[in-house]
């Protein structure tokens, strides 16, 4: 099958939505389907272009049996408001050539990854001229969360904005997102039952385990011999809730056996480093090479998971499946009722959002019960294994993609499609790109 995937992220960004959009494509890719990728070069979290990438040209390139065209965009350093929206319309307007010209490939399934939902119309449009399956797959619900977190205000501009969101997710064949909370959310939002897909994220349990022992990332970070460490990482942005992390460390700092690490990138970390960054409890770092992922994972005697009240069903925090795999405990901030909260109360400890009173007492109790830490990392690490796993994920959603795509709609795969003589002008929209690199 011939599947078109249209986002803005993609690796070799380590953390969000670009890392599991490349994995999914490269899973697909080796099942036997045609995967092409139309994305931006890689930003995030850092907010900033990716070495040997370049913001304003036109690139090609072949990642893991993947082709993928790489379009430009604006990345502002602080990414707010009206610069965040004109950050995600950049990519939208230099894209949608590319994705255009891909009518010609003919491909049976149009996916647009949303973030970011201006990406949308695009992909409808495609999928509709050349008779594609159009999917949406929703990672975070962008435009409901910038007003509640007041990324953006107004009245008038969050009744249009969600007009439009109902508008463009209703005409889509199939929508699907990572939790039952956030399909519940688009049945509200219009789409019928029919047309909802579970599809959640995963992780690669055997990418990510325990180690069995020290992780040599106690030396790097010099975090003193026998001391806890609660582990941060991932982006470090407005929906994180990380304030309440840094106040935790600072009422947490005549601990000496506590140390808190912050991992990660983003907008948010200066203001995180102003909060806690000299205390003699913290540590900060970037995030840690691909191949250090597992050191860093099980660096954590406990993971810790702070998360913003109001954003606590439109996102389902990614990073949470690596932090079962490892077989660490968890502690997450969430409401009952919320899927982070059934996710994580049976097999780790929950906390008031927004609360760092609550956060740090969960951390002192679970700190001085080591039987506690090993029965709760155990329990995090089965339900990676059982529920979790990529093989098990993919597997489902590559039948699910194949049961939706009639057999008589689908063609056969071959490198350029029936036509080649027209699929190869899609090659020719990136004609000044660089030179076509594998990796």
């Amino acid at each position: 099958m011939k599947i078109l995937v249209y986002g803005i992220n993609y690796a070799p960004e380590l953390t969000g939505i670009g890392k599991y959009t490349a994995e999914m494509a490269a899973t697909l890719a080796g099942y036997g389907h045609d995967v092409r990728i139309v994305c931006a070069p890689p930003y995030y979290p850092q907010w900033e272009i990716g070495p040997d990438y370049s913001a304003w040209r036109y690139g090609r390139e072949v990642r893991d049996g993947v082709r993928l065209w790489r379009t430009p965009l604006w990345v502002p350093r602080r990414p707010r408001g009206v610069r965040r929206l004109l950050h995600l319309a950049s990519f939208a307007v230099t894209s949608l050539p590319v994705v255009l010209a891909h009518t010609f490939w003919r491909p049976d399934v149009v996916m647009c990854i949303a973030p970011s939902l201006l990406n949308a119309p695009g992909a409808w449009l495609v999928a509709r001229l050349c008779r594609a399956h159009a999917w949406i797959h929703i990672q975070d619900y962008e435009v409901d969360a910038a007003f509640q977190l007041g990324i953006l205000n107004g009245s008038r501009l969050k009744r249009t904005a969600l007009w439009i969101e109902r508008m463009l997710l209703r005409r889509f064949d199939t929508v699907s997102t990572i939790s039952n909370k956030m399909l519940e959310r688009a049945a509200d939002k219009g789409v019928a039952l029919t047309r909802l897909v579970h599809f959640p994220n995963w992780v690669d349990v055997t990418a990510i385990h325990p180690l069995g022992r020290t992780s040599t990332l106690r030396d790097t970070l010099g975090i003193p011999e026998g001391a806890i460490v609660v582990l941060y990482s991932g982006n470090m942005g407005a929906k994180q809730g990380l304030e309440v992390l840094a106040t935790t460390a600072v009422q947490l700092v005549d601990r000496s056996d506590i140390v808190f690490v912050f991992c990660g990138n983003g907008p948010m970390r200066s203001v995180i480093h102003a909060i806690c960054g000299p205390l003699k409890n913290c540590r900060f770092s970037d995030l840690r090479p691909k191949e250090e992922l597992n050191e860093l994972m099980n660096l954590a005697d406990i993971h810790v998971l702070p998360q913003l009240g109001d954003a606590a069903d439109l996102v389902m925090p990614s990073k949470l499946t690596g932090m079962f795999a490892s077989g660490r405990p968890v502690i997450a901030m969430a409401r009952p009722g919320t899927e982070l909260y059934d996710a994580v109360a049976p097999r780790g400890v929950v906390a008031e959002p927004g609360d760092a009173q609550s956060l740090a007492a969960s951390i002192e109790r679970l700190a001085q019960d080591p039987e506690a830490r090993d029965r709760l990392g155990r329990k995090g690490r089965e339900f990676a294994e059982d529920v979790l796993s990529r093989d098990a994920v993919l597997s489902e959603f590559s039948k699910m993609l194949c049961s939706r795509v009639p057999v008589g709609a689908r063609r056969e795969i071959d490198t350029y499609g029936k036509t080649p003589a027209l699929a190869k002008s899609v090659d020719d929209v990136a004609a000044d790109a660089d030179t076509v690199t594998t990796r």
